[in-house]
């Protein structure tokens, strides 16, 4: 046998197999991650079995419509400042409080307004004379009779006073008198009881004088007839 021989017969004579080379002893490989349906499936036979009761799958982000955030979610610096920028509630006032000032306010209302009536009463426009009308009742008198002359005066309704004088014709006067007329009072009668006595004819005469809160003058007319 030749050296040629001897050398060939050394190198296939080693222990074991050749060493294969990998993919990894090249420079230019890279290694391409293939997706699950590019596995080989088992054979028609073969039994797999299934993992996924002993590894549950992660919970959905979203269900039934409930959305499932993640992070760290309020923390107790954002919460504290967040509390303290709030502005205050200011709390209801009472009802009772309420109730009171209502209470308080009606009798008010009401004393005012009796006030200004008052006012009104004492400032207001004072009393008003529109007509005047005297009449003798009965017209001729007998022997010994009393006629009985009336004067009616009416006015504006308004509070006041009136004053006034009766004057006949046989040259007597009476006293100044004074007629208080209330609110709402419209018409004042004054009254003269003038008797006549003796024998004799006469044509007599009563005469009103109106002196506040205007003048004026209205008299009636009576015959006495004693033969």
């Amino acid at each position: 046998m030749s050296a040629e021989n001897d050398r060939t017969k050394h190198l296939s004579g080693s222990g074991g197999p050749a060493p294969v080379p990998t993919p990894s002893d090249d420079p230019d490989y890279s290694a391409t991650v293939l997706a699950s349906h590019w596995f080989q499936q088992p054979a028609g036979n073969e039994t797999l079995v299934d993992d996924t009761a002993s590894h549950p799958s992660p919970a959905p982000d979203r269900v039934d419509g409930t959305v499932m955030r993640f992070g760290p979610g309020v923390t107790a610096v954002l919460a504290h400042r967040t509390h303290g920028t709030l502005a205050p509630v200011p709390a209801p006032a009472p009802p009772r409080r309420r109730r009171a000032w209502r209470r308080h306010v009606l009798p008010a209302v009401v004393l005012i307004c009796v006030l200004a009536f008052l006012a009104w009463q004492r400032i207001g426009p004072p009393v008003e004379v529109e007509s005047v009308k005297v009449t003798a009742q009965p017209g001729a008198l007998g022997c010994g009779e009393t006629a009985d002359i009336v004067g009616v005066v009416r006015t504006n309704g308004r509070p006041g006073t009136l004053t006034y004088r009766w004057t006949r014709s046989d040259g007597t006067s009476s006293e100044v008198l004074r007629e208080v007329m209330v609110r709402g009072q419209k018409e004042a009668r004054l009254h003269l009881k003038w008797t006549f006595q003796g024998e004799g004819n006469r044509a007599a005469r009563a005469e009103l004088r109106l002196l506040t809160p205007t003048e004026r003058t209205v008299s009636a007319r009576f015959t006495y007839d004693c033969s």
